[in-house]
Formats: C-alpha cells, structure tokens, sequence
C-alpha cells in the first residue's frame, strides 16, 4: 500500500475510505489494505491491536457496535468477498456531524473504511455471503461491548426483514443512549 492509495474524506470527521490499488487476472484478485507506514503517512495513524473477520448470509444485518471507555476502539474494515452498505454513525457530542451517519458500497475492490472512536459501527449484506475484515487498535473488551439499535436512527435498510442476532435486537435505539463520547477537534 503506497503509490496509487487514495483517501477519501466524508462529512464525519475522522471517517475516511482508503483505496489501495486493487489487482486483477485470469487468477483472481490482490490487494494490500493495511500499511502502518502508508497510512501514518497519509495522516490516518492505526498502530493494530487484534484482527477479526466476519462471514455473514445475505439478508444480514449487523450493528450498530462500538466499546465504550475506557476500553474504546477505532478500527479499520474491508470486504474480502461478497458486498455489503456498510454503516458508520457519528456519537460523539458536540461533533458537528453528531447523530449523522455514512453508508459505504463495500467489496473487495472497494478498499476499506476508518471509523474512529465514538462512532458506531454497522453494515447490511446485500450479496453474501459476504465476509468482512475489521483491524482494531485495541483489544475487544466484552464489558464496554456495546451498540445503539440498528433501525433506531434514520437510515434506509434495504433488507426487508432482517436476520438479525438477539444481542442486536435488544440494544437501545439513539435516542435512548447517553453517549460517553465527546467531541475532540484535532
């Protein structure tokens, strides 16, 4: 990841969609979605903690997640097979793009998405299955695991009903949450 990466900003500060080139053959596809250097370099620091990955059924939609202090997150996520609207939610008071919200196309040849602590974070397959990557530059806490409901603040599914996990169902909606998260401009 170097010559040809792209960084593309959005009204959420902090949230950015980074291209890396993406490789096509007879053989199938290659990319390098990560580089410390590259991305420390293009402004966007992300010294990784923990890599997870997801597989998930079309229909599926999961979120709105993120980990509350003192244990937050930020995290980097990319599709590496089929395609998802991948989601990103500003909770940070004070933010000016506080309660806005970010929707992705994302696949394989999309290059990935930063979210960065106090925003939540949630996608919908819509051609699956679909597997996603997340880095992170902290460690999964499951007591500050936590999330806001995934249809409780304006946005568009397109899935008609859902598979959903019950963790997922029985989380608050936005307006219910008191966000710990505040506003920091840099």
């Amino acid at each position: 990841m170097s010559a040809g990466v792209t960084v593309e900003s959005t009204r959420i500060p902090g949230v950015v969609q980074v291209r890396p080139p993406f490789h096509q053959d007879a053989r199938g596809s290659f990319a390098k979605p990560y580089s410390q250097a590259v991305l420390e370099g293009l402004g966007v620091p992300f010294p990784l903690a923990e890599v997870y990955w997801s597989q998930s059924a079309a229909g599926t939609v999961r979120g709105m997640h993120f980990q509350v202090p003192p244990t937050t997150i930020a995290k980097i996520v990319f599709a590496t097979a089929g395609r998802v609207r991948d989601v990103v939610l500003d909770l940070r008071v004070g933010s000016p793009s506080y309660g806005l919200f970010e929707v992705f196309d994302l696949g394989p040849e999309s290059g990935s998405i930063v979210v960065p602590v106090g925003c939540a974070h949630g996608f919908e397959v819509v051609d699956g299955p679909a597997c996603l990557t997340y880095l992170q530059v902290g460690d999964f806490d499951s007591a500050t695991d936590a999330g806001v409901r995934w249809d409780s603040f304006g946005m568009d599914w397109k899935t008609v009903d859902p598979i959903l996990s019950a963790r997922d169902s029985a989380l608050p909606p936005l307006n219910e949450f008191d966000s710990p998260f505040r506003w920091e401009a840099s």
